[in-house]
């Protein structure tokens, strides 16, 4: 998994735990200005502060997503090969989902979810990875537009 062949690492933007891409990236408030300055952040890391940091990741989810047209989530392996027919079917799925007017939510991750991420992005539509940070995952494939 990585970047296509021949393409340039996407523009982003992390606004808290939502990850924006491409032309889902949006300019800076004054608060993530205010927000943004250097200094000692090691009191987000506490056990206090944890419950805090849980609420602010979903009041920040459900906000990225409520800008969503609908949407349509695509569920599959991440061990599906990209050499595989079902990855190339995730990738038409994701295709055709856009061009029926939707946008594709995945969990974000390789496999059948990068496929069906693939096909959204290349019918140029919103691709959206709804992942979950684990030890040893890679984290989100390169076709989510919006991550959280």
């Amino acid at each position: 998994m990585g970047i296509p062949e021949g393409e340039a690492k996407p523009e982003e933007q992390r606004l808290g735990p939502v990850l924006r891409r491409r032309d889902q990236v949006q300019p800076g408030t004054t608060d993530q200005r205010l927000l943004d300055t250097e200094g000692d952040s090691e009191w987000v890391h506490t056990d206090p502060w944890r419950v805090m940091r849980i609420q602010s990741e979903f009041v920040e989810g459900f906000g990225a997503l409520a800008e969503l047209p609908s949407a349509i989530s695509v569920f599959g392996s991440a061990r599906t090969k990209p050499d595989s027919p079902e990855y190339e079917a995730g990738v038409r799925i994701g295709r055709a989902l856009v061009e029926a007017g939707f946008a594709v939510i995945t969990g974000g991750g390789p496999g059948a979810m990068e496929a069906a991420n693939k096909g959204a992005r290349e019918a140029k539509g919103v691709s959206v990875g709804l992942g979950i940070e684990l030890p040893f995952e890679q984290g989100l494939n390169p076709h989510v537009d919006i991550g959280v």
